[in-house]
Formats: structure tokens, sequence, C-alpha cells
């Protein structure tokens, strides 16, 4: 295909979002112990699905953490978010999905994590799976539930630290975002406190918005690049949702986890969502920097916590860190057809790169001049 790019990430496209430097390989898995895995069902026209798992640790029922959450607009589902706003406490993996496979996907993690935690299984006790979700319906065949527990299983089975695939895969593989062909994106951002170095890492499951409204590092790049993609039938009802998963090894307390929870909306509302009806806007978040074991039988647990007037350099780095895990998982994706012989095309990187180039020197012009 003629200037065709192939995917990668929009840094490699000339996009970089923000000041802040980014980890070593730039997502969610930067923060020391969290793996990502995937299972992709793209068998047949119409199968565009699948499970994404974040491991928070490799222990993470015996070795709770402290999380929280936000939701912007809940016209979607994450399981296990009731337990994490009353708690503050991750105790199991996360998942992501489609809308109709939430309870297959909490069925999985929870028959999983039965048999891999002795004392799920030797006490009865119950957890409850955090499984966000997406409606991929435009492209899949969701009423058929294609997804089983064996994909569950495959999608835990993949986790792994450092690099691992972004864009159509996973609970992606079906997501349309912003008019275009969007799925899981991931970013993230080194902030220093006190001489400290720590990470900020988001992974997103993008199905929202309209090209029209989508803005790259502020630009109204949307709106150039839509005559460009071509003419092509277009998703009208549902538009929505996006999952927001960020994880951070800066040691917070819940609230200092509901407070970037919220500061990942903003980074939403930066590629241009409106927060529609119908969508989801829905984001959870965990801190490593504590751990609270499931067995300690004291009544008091001695907690590493930042004092909050040092949180702003982590407010900036999740923004920036979700805005560009929204483009990645553009930028990482290609046009698909699926179900209805619905064709939903990737991003055209060539242009896009050029668009960008373009906006970059009105800007180095402009500031030269004044």
């Amino acid at each position: 295909m003629k200037n065709y790019i192939p995917p990668q990430g929009v840094r490699e496209l000339g996009v970089k979002i923000g000041e802040m430097p980014t980890g070593k390989f730039n997502s969610i898995t930067d923060v020391k112990g969290v793996k990502v895995g995937h299972c992709t069902l793209d068998q047949e026209e119409n199968i565009k699905t699948g499970v994404t798992v974040i491991m928070p640790n490799e222990n993470i029922f015996n070795k709770k953490l402290i999380a929280g959450s936000f939701i912007l607009n809940g016209a979607g589902e994450l399981s296990g978010i009731t337990q994490i706003k009353e708690w503050g406490i991750l105790e199991t993996p996360i998942a992501l999905t489609n809308t109709m496979s939430v309870g297959h996907v909490g069925q999985g993690i929870s028959k999983w994590m039965s048999k891999k935690f002795n004392k799920i299984w030797d006490q009865r006790y119950v957890i409850i799976p955090v499984v966000g979700e997406c409606d991929d319906s435009f492209l899949n065949d969701s009423i058929n539930f294609h997804i089983e527990e064996k994909h569950v299983l495959s999608a835990i089975k993949d986790c792994k630290s450092g690099k691992f695939p972004q864009g159509s895969v996973g609970g992606g593989t079906g997501m349309v975002c912003c008019d275009l062909k969007g799925g899981i994106g991931s970013s993230s951002r080194i902030v220093s406190i006190e001489g400290i170095d720590y990470t900020v890492g988001v992974l997103v499951m993008s199905n929202f918005g309209y090209m029209k409204d989508m803005k790259i590092d502020g630009y109204p790049v949307g709106q150039i690049l839509e005559p460009l993609q071509g003419d092509y039938k277009k998703r009208v009802d549902n538009y929505g949702s996006i999952i927001v998963v960020v994880a951070t090894d800066i040691p917070c307390t819940v609230n200092q986890i509901n407070r970037l929870c919220k500061r990942a909306a903003l980074g939403i509302g930066r590629v241009g969502t409106i927060a529609a009806h119908g969508s989801g806007e829905i984001v959870v978040g965990f801190s490593t920097g504590n751990i609270l074991k499931h067995d300690n039988k004291k009544p008091h647990s001695k907690l590493n916590v930042i004092m909050e007037d040092h949180m702003n350099g982590a407010y900036r780095a999740v923004i920036e860190a979700t805005e560009e895990a929204i483009l990645n998982s553009l930028s990482y994706s290609d046009t698909m057809t699926g179900l209805d012989n619905h064709e939903v095309p990737g991003i055209n990187r060539y242009e896009l790169k050029n668009i960008i180039e373009k906006f970059s020197h009105l800007k180095n012009k402009l500031r030269d001049k004044y």
C-alpha cells in the first residue's frame, strides 16, 4: 500500500505528549511487578474480541494493594468497583473484555484464583474480580458469547513484564475509538519526588468518541484527518466507552489514588471525549508502594505515604500518560472488517505524521515571530 506506515507508537510518528520522561518501555509495565497478558479472538469475520489481564503483582490475593477509582460517566461496568470504593483495596487481577462477557471473565478469574491461592479454596473465602468492559458489538457478534474460561486462563498465562502488544489485541480487539480502530494502549511517566524517581503507568481500552472531536497534543487533528480517512459507515448509537487502569509505585493513600484517577479523566478529555450519554468513562487505579498482607493479624499497620502537596507531578504524569495511551491504542491498530461487513479504518499514520509535522512547523514559526 502506497505511503503505508506499519503500526507503531505515536512517538515514532513524531507526536510527543507533554514534558515528562517516559519509563523504559513507555507502558504500564514500567511499574515494577506489573504484568499484562492478552488472549485475542480474531478467527472469523464476526468474532473480534478477547481478554486483557493486568496482573498487579505475582501474589495479589495474599499481598493486596491500595486502590481507588473514578467514574466520569457511568454507562458501563467495572465489576468489583463497589468493594474498591468501600475498602480501598485491590486483591484480584484486573481484566478487560467486551460488555457481554463480564460474567464469564469474572468466573474465569475466580476459578483461577481459587486454585492458585489455597486460602480461598480451603477457607471458602469469596472474591469479587475486577472486570471492566466496553461494547465491541459494531465489529463483534457479542450476543453469542464467544469468551470462555479457557480464554481468561490464556490471557493470564500470557502475562509478562516489559513490552507487550498494543492495538487490536485482547479486550481491545473489536473496539472503535474516534471513528477509527481503537483498542489497547499504554504509556508511562517518571515522576521525581524529593530526588526519588517513581513511575506512573496507564493502560486503556479505548472505545469512545467522534473523529471530529479528536485532538492530538492540543491540535484539532480529527477535523483535518476526517476527510483524508475516506468515506465509510460509522457507528451511530454506541459511542462508548473507555476503561483506564492507572498503576504507580508512589506510596499513596486511597484518597490519593482516587485523585490520580480523576486526573486520568482529564487525559481522556484532552483527546476529545464529551462523555456521551451512552458512554462509560471509568478509571481504576492502584499503588504498589504498600503491601497489605492477607494473613496479617495485627490491629495496626504502618503505611508509607507521600504528602499531598508533593503529588502535583503525579497528577501531570497520569494526564500525559492517559492521553498518550489512548493515542497509542489508535496508532498500533490497523483497519478491521467485522460483523455485518462493518469496516473500521486504522488511523492513517502517514497523514497523521504529516499533519503533526505541519502543526509543529507552524508552532515554531509563531514562536519565532512573537
